[in-house]
């Protein structure tokens, strides 16, 4: 794999952010997210200000890795790229949209789940999708299943994803890293409840680190 997607795959989890309020959260929650062990993060353009959240985030830690979610068109791409994304992450798959990533060299993990996904990735050149919604399109069988015709691929399930079912995900050779929000949920980022998440991305380290034992 290539540097972002080893990167990725090394932590094992992917928190999943919208942000209401960049300004106040960005850079407290980035910390957070350092803190508890998993110093990555996919902002979703879901919020007004995602780009803001980004750049801010990527100031308060610059050791972290942080791209853009929910990326829906070439100007989404254009925001996040200026604002210090390093990976776009696609809830679809749009070839246009890949295109433009690939032809930027920015890594891109469009949003697969049938073989008529894959086989589009494939003619890019990808090597890692996101599988979403992953526990509504099938789950950990789908995704078994999907890799019988496409070995090459390795994917990112988002989509129904927590504690409860994160080492099953895990233990899976096929499966790089696991997007959630189950970490940083509205509730706990609106309400600044920093010390919840910490503790929850410290008990998912230690899950990535039984499942890949």
């Amino acid at each position: 794999m290539n540097e972002m997607n080893t990167k990725i795959s090394n932590i094992g989890v992917v928190p999943v952010i919208k942000l209401n309020n960049p300004e106040r959260d960005a850079a407290p929650l980035a910390k957070a997210l350092c803190e508890g062990g998993v110093p990555v993060a996919e902002v979703t353009f879901r919020a007004a200000g995602a780009d803001t959240a980004i750049r801010l985030m990527k100031e308060a830690c610059p050791e972290m890795l942080v791209g853009a979610g929910t990326v829906l068109t070439t100007d989404h791409v254009d925001k996040a790229i200026a604002a210090g994304a390093e990976f776009i992450v696609t809830p679809g798959f749009d070839p246009e949209i890949v295109k433009y990533c690939v032809d930027k060299n920015m890594p891109i993990y469009p949003g697969c789940t049938t073989p008529t996904d894959y086989h589009a990735a494939l003619k890019f050149g990808l090597e890692v999708l996101k599988f979403f919604p992953a526990e509504q399109s099938g789950g950990l069988a789908k995704i078994k299943a999907m890799s019988a015709p496409f070995p090459m691929f390795k994917v990112m399930p988002t989509g129904g994803i927590g504690l409860n079912n994160l080492k099953e995900y895990l233990s899976c050779p096929v499966i790089a890293a696991c997007g959630g929000s189950y970490m940083v949920t509205a509730d706990l980022i609106d309400n600044q409840k920093w010390d919840e998440i910490i503790d929850l991305c410290k008990k998912s380290v230690e899950i990535v680190k039984e499942a890949r034992k």
